[in-house]
């Protein structure tokens, strides 16, 4: 069964014509990642499949379900979750006030786990969300999501301005989702990384999709990476 399947996607921001018929497919227990570079229509593409922002034709179905008009809440009752880009903690509230704001779900995930996957936020759990760094506020962002026991998670630019020893360590993590039979849906500019972890990919190029396959053969052609993706030359440490 798939986790999430989009169909011919047309969305617009007034009359700005944003997404051009894009089509995804995210099979259960499968990380797909989504590439391209600033403006190309990702963040977009997640809002209009998490319901914050409606595509005006197409059709999305989650777990069997045809969501395309849903609103969000909806949504995240079939066991969705979304980190949005920036990750908007909440800054006054400690680590640990962040983490019992979502509602409870039944599943794997608790306080307690999250502690235990990332040691980090229960060495910081009395601090404050403005205290924190850009690496350890991206984890309390992925953490209230899985407090929700998702089924599936939309990630929208988690290595954003992180160094790249704790994106290793974010990635890791998306890495460990999947192992606990979680699907995910990764937006990423950082194109290397992201090909690491993913077992597909699409690419987006000014709302239209131009590639979609293996993200390990994607990863092979370098040209491709570097025209499609806008990807740097750099190297990444392959991420265990």
């Amino acid at each position: 069964m798939n986790a999430l399947e989009a169909e011919a996607l047309h969305t617009f921001y007034g009359k700005s014509h944003i997404l051009h018929g894009v089509g995804l497919v995210v099979r259960e227990g499968e990380i797909v990642t989504l590439l391209g570079r600033n403006g190309a229509g990702k963040t977009t593409t997640l809002r209009s499949l998490m319901g914050l922002t409606h595509a005006r034709e197409g059709a999305v179905r989650i777990f069997g379900h045809a969501t395309t008009s849903w609103p969000p809440y909806r949504i995240a009752a079939l066991g969705v979750g979304y980190v949005p880009e920036g990750r908007r903690i909440f800054a006054n509230l400690t680590v640990e006030e962040n983490l019992k704001v979502p509602l409870e779900r039944p599943g794997p995930w608790s306080i307690a786990r999250i502690y235990e996957l990332f040691p980090r936020l229960a060495e910081r759990k009395s601090n404050k969300g403005r205290q924190l760094s850009g690496g350890e506020q991206e984890m309390l962002a992925i953490a209230r999501a899985l407090l929700l026991n998702p089924k599936l998670l939309l990630l929208d630019e988690p290595s954003q301005g992180l160094a790249p020893i704790i994106v290793q360590d974010v990635f890791n993590v998306v890495v460990a989702m999947r192992k606990e039979g979680m699907s995910v849906l990764l937006v990423e500019q950082n194109v290397r990384a992201a090909v690491e972890i993913a077992d597909r990919a699409y690419v987006l190029d000014n709302g239209t999709l131009v590639y979609e396959g293996p993200a390990a053969e994607f990863a092979k052609d370098e040209e491709r990476v570097r025209a499609l993706a806008g990807a740097s030359a750099e190297k990444w440490e392959e991420i265990d």
